[in-house]
């Protein structure tokens, strides 16, 4: 035997294969049968590139085509339509644009050949309007729902009488049940001239619409028309009345007062903001106070 020759043992052979061999090759080796075979690796999977931590899902990477597809713009006839605007919008914005122009252009250099210019052309704009609010009349006078005449109170002077007559109608009915269940407080003081000048006007009122008047004497004087006046006990105070003549609207049950107004004031006033105050719609936009008083 060779002196020189050095036994190598087969796993040390195997071993020496397994380095020799490119990362994708890996060495399968049956010890009992004496044989190794060579197989290819599998893909590098999580081990290979533990950094990136566990994913249960990623999003394959896109081919080199739909690469290349984003990067390429768009054809001409690929371009994103743009909505298509009525002609008239653009006349009009023109006319405005031109318009703003001519009187710039005049007011900084007024010569007479430019302030005649600006003025043809606002001539023409003034009369364009013109045409137009006489179509717009056309059309309010053949569509009821759109003529202004016909909402709200009328403009005609007969159509006034006849609404007004209505309304006091409408309002004195009304008035009649609300007198059931309320009464009007009356603030005065023995000494105030629109007092005494405000007074007949509610005894009137009384007489009319059947409400009862409950006049309170904030100086504890009399006042004609009212014998029966009662002195402040404090709810005056309570109210925040500062001025007199001063009228509320009270429903006693509920202890619910609203102010109806301070002054003199005549017997349709009364009567529509009695209505006013008292209408169900326009409760909640009107001051109110719900104090429960009682008066000796």
């Amino acid at each position: 035997m060779n002196p020189n020759y050095r036994h190598t043992s087969p796993i040390m052979a195997v071993l020496a294969l397994t380095l020799a061999l490119p990362p994708c090759v890996a060495l399968s080796q049956d010890l009992d049968a004496g044989t190794t075979t060579v197989r290819s690796a599998p893909a590098p999977g999580y081990w290979s590139d533990n950094w990136r931590g566990w994913h249960f899902y990623e999003n394959p990477e896109p081919s080199d085509e739909a690469k290349q597809s984003r990067k390429r713009p768009l054809s001409p006839g690929m371009s994103t339509p743009t909505p298509r605007r009525a002609p008239e919008l653009l006349q009009f914005e023109d006319l405005q644009k031109t318009l703003e122009e001519y009187r710039n252009i005049a007011i900084i250099k007024p010569t007479e050949a430019n302030v005649r210019r600006y003025m043809e052309l606002e001539s023409k704009v003034v009369a364009q309007a013109s045409y137009f609010a006489d179509v717009a009349q056309r059309v309010s006078w053949t569509t009821p729902e759109l003529d202004p005449t016909l909402q709200g109170r009328p403009v005609n002077a007969k159509a006034i009488e006849v609404f007004e007559q209505d309304q006091l109608t409408t309002r004195s009915q009304a008035m009649t049940i609300l007198g059931k269940d309320h009464v009007l407080f009356f603030f005065f003081r023995s000494d105030c001239p629109f007092c005494h000048a405000f007074a007949p006007t509610l005894e009137a009122f009384q007489a009319r619409y059947g409400i009862n008047v409950v006049a309170i004497s904030i100086d504890g004087g009399p006042i004609p028309g009212f014998p029966n006046a009662r002195a402040d006990n404090g709810i005056a105070r309570t109210l925040k009345v500062a001025q007199v003549p001063a009228v509320f609207l009270a429903q006693p049950y509920s202890g619910k007062i609203s102010p109806i107004g301070f002054g003199v004031l005549s017997e349709s006033q009364l009567l529509e903001r009695i209505s006013t105050v008292s209408d169900p719609a326009s409760q909640e936009m009107v001051p109110s106070t719900n104090k429960h008083v009682v008066l000796r």
